[in-house]
């Protein structure tokens, strides 16, 4: 995952992203045995959303991301929370064997996979994870055919394509995610028995969370927008205002299905 891509979306993205479901948790804390005993690799860690809970479980989380301010916004949340266990690394997965990270029995990410060039972390982490250990690959949020998208959805794409025009562009380079789907990839990698499983629930949201969620994503950040920032929130706001009166009040009024998958990767 590019460095500096974040930088300026680090105090909404903890703050207005959905996280993870809790039975994520749950699951690889079964299929796993966790017990306090184990380290575990967290590859562009972010800000934690997958760092503090897998800390809960484990002895160490080596956490890596290529965002400075990213990390300092995942110790102070950890802090926060009284966690302790955590490895704080500046590194992206193109030198991952250079940060000597040592064996770990999971090596998890979250929607930092989709960043990387997929095939060669993969390799890499063949000589990290021990035996009977996985990737651990985590999404919350991404949008899929079977779940609708909310109706306000419509009202902050079409502020955002006025502001910013038809193309979602992190930086300097459209966002584009990969065709090939990242099971694919897994299956023709060292970890290539898949097992899936994912978990819906409901997101209520104010027209501030909503509009904070906007600055979360790398083609709307404060970066993104520059100068317009202000005009964008201001017709944002109104918009959204407009389409569902009550998000005036504060009210958690603007309602979404969301989705955490998980792919649990391992050798055959």
């Amino acid at each position: 995952m590019p460095g500096g891509l974040f930088g300026s979306t680090v105090p909404y993205y903890a703050r207005f992203r959905p996280g993870y479901d809790h039975r994520l948790s749950g699951l690889l804390r079964e299929r796993f045995g966790l017990d306090g005993t184990q380290r575990v690799l967290d590859l562009g860690a972010g800000s934690g959303a997958l760092t503090l809970p897998l800390a809960r479980m484990v002895r160490e989380v080596v956490a890596v991301d290529p965002e400075p301010a990213m990390l300092a916004e995942g110790r102070r949340l950890a802090a926060r929370a009284g966690l302790t266990g955590i490895d704080w690394r500046l590194g992206d997965s193109g030198a991952l064997l250079a940060l000597d990270v040592g064996p770990v029995l999971l090596a998890a990410m979250g929607a930092s996979f989709h960043w990387m060039e997929r095939e060669r972390p993969l390799r890499d982490l063949d000589t990290l994870v021990t035996a009977g250990g996985a990737v651990v690959l985590a999404s919350c949020g991404a949008r899929h055919d079977d779940l609708e998208p909310p109706p306000w959805q419509r009202v902050v794409d079409e502020v955002r394509e006025r502001h910013l025009g038809p193309d979602r562009r992190p930086g300097a380079g459209l966002a584009a995610y990969p065709e090939v789907r990242h099971q694919d990839v897994l299956a023709r990698s060292p970890f290539s028995r898949l097992e899936e499983a994912h978990w819906d629930g409901t997101v209520s949201r104010t027209v501030d969370q909503v509009i904070g969620l906007q600055l979360s994503f790398s083609f709307s950040s404060p970066a993104a927008l520059g100068p317009d920032r202000p005009a964008f929130e201001r017709d944002l706001r109104a918009a959204l205002t407009g389409f569902q009166p009550d998000g005036r009040s504060g009210a958690a009024s603007f309602d979404e299905r969301v989705r955490t998958e998980v792919v649990i990767a391992t050798r055959p």
